[in-house]
């Protein structure tokens, strides 16, 4: 069986950036679940397709022309029809649409296989928030990590204020506080830790003591250096 490792849960402290570094640690594939997500949000809202009709949205999500380029510098280019996107579908507004598709069940049971195909050996990171419970149940390890909305609105807001964009403290509060309870309620494969995950609070923690402590139980659970 090929391992897989799962990295589920809002945190906002570079969950993606934790994932990536693990995986290139290991010489292990990486999957971005949540850019799919977002990818299929953005080719719908620029084909004018209605989030409001599933079947067409699912549509979407089947047809989706998509590739990860690795960079130079260990990074990863998103491209959608052969247009690099990596920044449009990291904009709140981009998370807020992947949150809306991401509860229309024939989306994510169109993207269900796809994401599975990822695992190929020697092992897969696989980041995102449904990884653990739903689409690798039997992953090697599953680490669930957490943060308040108010704590990842902080980071959020730094992290705009830190690119020079505008941020409004109050608003990205108010958006990741609804984005959390669409995805604790949705009705197919709500967001939650998985019954056997490590949960991580990483609220008083950084990128780097975020990394150690996966580390940590990857050293533990599976003999990884």
């Amino acid at each position: 069986m090929i391992p897989v490792i799962t990295i589920d849960g809002p945190s906002g402290v570079g969950k993606g950036t934790v994932s990536q570094l693990l995986a290139r640690r290991f010489g292990w594939h990486f999957l971005d679940s949540g850019a799919l997500y977002r990818l299929t949000a953005l080719a719908a809202r620029r084909n004018a397709t209605p989030f409001e009709d599933p079947a067409a949205v699912a549509s979407v999500a089947r047809g989706l022309a998509v590739e990860f380029r690795p960079g130079d510098l260990g990074d990863v280019g998103i491209f959608l029809e052969g247009q690099e996107v990596s920044d449009d579908i990291r904009t709140e507004r981009a998370g807020n649409d992947a949150s809306r598709v991401a509860a229309v069940p024939a989306v994510r049971d169109a993207l269900l296989a796809r994401q599975r195909a990822f695992r190929q050996a020697p092992g897969l990171v696989a980041d995102g928030r449904d990884m653990g419970t739903t689409v690798f149940p039997d992953a090697a390890l599953k680490i669930f990590l957490a943060a308040t909305a108010e704590v990842r609105a902080q980071r959020r807001y730094k992290q705009l204020k830190e690119k020079g964009l505008d941020a409004n403290l109050r608003s990205l509060y108010a958006e990741i506080a609804e984005r959390d309870e669409r995805d604790r309620n949705r009705a197919v494969s709500p967001l939650k830790p998985a019954d056997d995950a490590v949960v991580i609070d990483t609220s008083e923690l950084g990128i780097e003591q975020v990394l150690a402590a996966v580390l940590a139980h990857c050293r533990t659970r599976l003999g990884l250096q």
